[in-house]
């Protein structure tokens, strides 16, 4: 019995029963490498580290880095969560072309290489029609002493590879004088002028930070004023007794030496203080929470509120 003859010329390829066309899956590597190429030029023009991007979008970091790669088939539903974090658009990313012209490309690479007080008037007037521009990027965290300001601002500023200030300390290292001597020199008017040039400082210096300010900063009308407008703020609040108990723990008995009356001031400051506070965008109750775990409260409240990417009206 004669062996049947392959009909198929040899050196042909053989399609298997269900496989993409070779053009589909060259279609399919070029948008991959396309993604990856755009995913990976918005995080690095933004100085953002990939666990960042993680932690904003919800995105693993090691799907990420397959994404960056062009090895990862993602879908539109993480994609979206990529683009959100990064403050574009899914479309923006899976675009055949670049959707900004070369001249934009321009004024954008001579804005990241401006000094920073450039950059700040830059963003100052091209924010005119939406002030939650000139936020981006930056967090101050506002309350009483003993709400967890300086402690949950460092630990976050670590998490999120951001610089860290607290206001009193530039204070202090530009005037050369511990605050003592600054309050007895300048009294409480000059050092409220001192606190909104320290503000104007700190924004001339960065624009991605974490700030943290002292508790009476809403008593100036200026340096808060300008705290709301150019920066992201969040209210650390928690009950009157862990206020008194925290900075005791921190080693200052002033508010309770010879005063019996101390905890019934620090509520009255409180509520005298209260309604300021609660001009911040967002707040994170720190009572009876363990610094872990009101850690997490606030980087969540950083995520939920898009506060270090896409701009805010």
């Amino acid at each position: 019995m004669s062996k049947p003859t392959d009909p198929t010329p040899r050196g042909t390829l053989v399609r298997v029963p269900g496989a993409p066309e070779p053009h589909a899956q060259d279609n399919a590597a070029r948008l991959m490498a396309r993604v990856a190429a755009r995913v990976r030029d918005l995080r690095k023009a933004q100085r953002m580290p990939r666990r960042v991007l993680s932690e904003m979008s919800g995105v693993s970091p090691r799907y990420l880095a397959q994404l960056e790669a062009g090895e990862g088939n993602i879908s539109i539903a993480l994609l979206q969560r990529v683009a959100d974090a990064l403050g574009a658009t899914a479309e923006s990313l899976l675009a055949a072309e670049e959707t900004t012209s070369a001249d934009v490309q321009d004024v954008v690479s001579l804005y990241r290489q401006a000094p920073a007080a450039v950059r700040e008037e830059v963003r100052r007037l091209l924010s005119t029609g939406n002030p939650g521009a000139l936020r981006r990027g930056r967090i101050c965290l506002v309350g009483l002493r003993g709400a967890g300001k300086s402690t949950l601002g460092r630990l976050a500023a670590e998490t999120l590879s951001l610089p860290f200030v607290e206001l009193t300390s530039e204070i202090e290292t530009f005037t050369g004088m511990p605050m003592s001597e600054i309050l007895a020199l300048y009294g409480q008017e000059g050092y409220r002028r001192l606190e909104t040039e320290a503000v104007v400082r700190v924004l001339e210096k960065h624009d991605r930070m974490i700030l943290a300010v002292a508790g009476g900063v809403v008593a100036g009308e200026q340096a808060y004023t300008l705290l709301l407008e150019r920066f992201h703020t969040v209210w650390l609040r928690t009950s009157p007794a862990e206020h008194m108990q925290r900075v005791r723990a921190q080693g200052d008995l002033r508010p309770m030496e010879g005063n019996p009356g101390a905890m019934a001031q620090l509520r009255a400051l409180l509520d005298a203080r209260t309604p300021h506070y609660e001009r911040a965008e967002a707040q994170v109750n720190t009572s009876n929470r363990t610094v872990p775990a009101s850690l997490n409260d606030l980087l969540a409240v950083f995520a939920s509120n898009n506060f270090l990417n896409s701009p805010k009206s």
